[in-house]
Parts: structure tokens; sequence; C-alpha cells
């Protein structure tokens, strides 16, 4: 009889107190919406698309009168579209520099809001035909910077060929954070791909023998486990180690638990900007993810909420 252990997160949500609604007005700048109703349109980074889809979907479901049409596009387009006033909500994985900051107070005489929402985990995934699923990171940065190129070059004597390294697009916040955080800004290797989407990365890799693809970890998750310990099926998620030399045993995936205790190395925090003089529903619906509910569905979703009481659970489960 085997046992094996599994890790689950419990997170303790309290109860939450929200936004009032007020009578329509009509703004100077012609906006009528307010904390709970009326309609804007946002811009989020693509690779956040299913937490924030989540998120709006409740959010509408709870304020009937609000509607919310997001953008999604690349953090590049997504930030000139906040620093030329044309959204006031923007969702990525990043902070405002200072520069930004003061440049967007100066002309809109407002103080940029930056909520932090949650974390997840930047993702390497392989074809599903693929049993080299364990990399260094040290080996993670030779390969994007084109310095290993075959998989020889970080799995001796494997016969499968040349690297294709994809990412979901050349603007990305994934892309940006790769270059930023974990190459501190050392350029990518010259053959590095970029598709347009998340969803094409992982058709890529499901069609390519050879590939690795580059995508955030909300993507991963089959919705059908509510325990978040399984991901998708037509693809394997590398496990990552800080070692000089990746093992299963000390080798991570970016699981919940992994995310909070260190042990998965490339994490990053989720952030809504927001730009809103009239504090309505922009402001409003950011608020809404960093409260108590918003944060739950962060956790459903399988990414790690930015606030709540979390603690563990280990459970040997006989088999």
């Amino acid at each position: 009889m085997k046992k094996t252990s599994y890790i689950f997160i419990g997170l303790i949500s309290l109860s939450m107190a929200f936004f009032s609604s007020c009578g329509e007005k009509k703004a100077k700048d012609g906006r009528t919406d307010t904390p709970t109703s009326g309609t804007i349109e946002f811009y989020a980074d693509e690779s956040l698309s299913p937490i924030i889809d989540e998120e709006r979907t409740q959010f509408e479901f709870e304020f009937p009168k609000a509607k919310l049409k997001p953008i999604y596009s690349d953090e590049v387009t997504g930030l000139q579209m906040l620093k030329d006033f044309k959204t006031t909500l923007l969702f990525t994985t990043r902070h405002l520099k200072d520069s930004e900051i003061a440049y967007l107070k100066s002309k809109s005489n407002v103080i940029p809001s930056v909520f932090p929402i949650g974390y997840d985990g930047l993702a390497f995934i392989v074809n599903k035909n693929n049993q080299d699923t364990c990399i260094t990171v040290n080996d993670i940065k030779r390969v994007l910077t084109g310095k290993a190129t075959k998989w020889s070059d970080i799995v001796p004597g494997s016969k499968r060929g040349d690297i294709e390294v994809i990412f979901d697009n050349t603007r990305s916040a994934t892309t940006n954070w790769v270059v930023d955080s974990v190459l501190h800004g050392e350029k990518m290797g010259a053959k590095i791909m970029a598709a347009k989407t998340s969803k094409q990365v992982i058709d890529f890799v499901d069609e390519t023998p050879g590939a690795i693809g580059v995508i955030g970890s909300n993507w991963l998750n089959d919705r059908r486990d509510s325990t978040n310990t399984t991901f998708k099926k037509n693809i394997h998620v590398m496990r990552v180690s800080i070692k000089d030399n990746a093992t299963p045993s000390n080798s991570w995936q970016p699981y919940q638990a992994y995310l909070l205790d260190g042990r998965y190395p490339f994490v990053r925090t989720l952030y809504a900007i927001v730009v809103d003089p009239h504090k309505a529903l922009p402001w409003s619906f950011a608020n809404y993810i960093t409260n108590p509910r918003g944060q739950l569905i962060v956790f459903k979703s399988g990414l790690l909420p930015y606030r709540g009481d979390i603690t563990y659970k280990k459970v040997n489960i006989k088999k």
C-alpha cells in the first residue's frame, strides 16, 4: 500500500462590507459610472486574463448595474494607454516606477493607486511526451540567453534535438518580467520565439516535442480540480531547482504552497494600477479584488492571494 503526501492551503475568509451605490451624475469628462454601476473599459496584460475574467464575472454578478469590458493586450500597450489617459485601470505584473507616478500625478493631479492583488509563478512547460521535466535556474538562464540551444546542453545524452523557446508576446508582462527579474537585463537569445497569446504558447508546446513555453501559472490549473493540484493534461509543467543539479526531490512546480514558502524560485506579484479621479467603478473593482471575497477568488483560481490567513495542512492519502 503506497502513501502519497499532498499539500493543501486553506484560506480563512472574513466577511466584507462593500460599496454603496449612488445616483448617476454626469461628470465634466462625460463619465457616469459609480462604484457599483455604469460601464467602463480597462486594460490587462493578456497573461492575466483567466483570473481577471473570474473576478469580473463575480463582480458583475454581485453588482448587475456594472459592466466591465476588459481589453487584453500586452503590458507595454496597457501602460501607454494609462499614460495617455485612455484608461483608468490596468492589471499587470509590475509596480509603477517613481518617474511614472510623478508623470501621472503631474498630468492628472491624482496620485495613482497601486493595489497588489496576488502572486503567480512564471511557469516553464514542455511537451507531454518529454520526460526531461527537471531544470535548474542556471540552465533556464542559459536557455533563455541562447547559451544552451539543444536539449543535450542541459540534459547530457538527450537526443531530443533543438530547444524551441516560445513566449506569449514580445511586449508582454511575462517577457518583461523575465528580462528584468530572471536575466537582470541580459539580452535574450536571438532564436527565442513569440506567439500572440498564452493559449497559442500552450498549443505550440502541445504540438512541438522539443519546445519550452514560458507563461504565467494562472493558465495551468485544471479548473475541475478544486484542490489546485492538477495541471493541464496536454503539457508537462517543469520542476525548477536552485541547486546545481535538478532532481525530483529538490525541484518544485508553481503550486500555491511553493509560491508561499519560497521553494519555487520564480514568483511575481500581480498589480492593479488605478488613476481614477472619481474613485468610481475602476477604483471599486480594483478594491474588490483586494478584499476577502476577491482574494478568495484568487485562491480558488490556483494563485496565491496577496491578503489572507494562510494555513498548511498535510494530508496522507492511502491508495
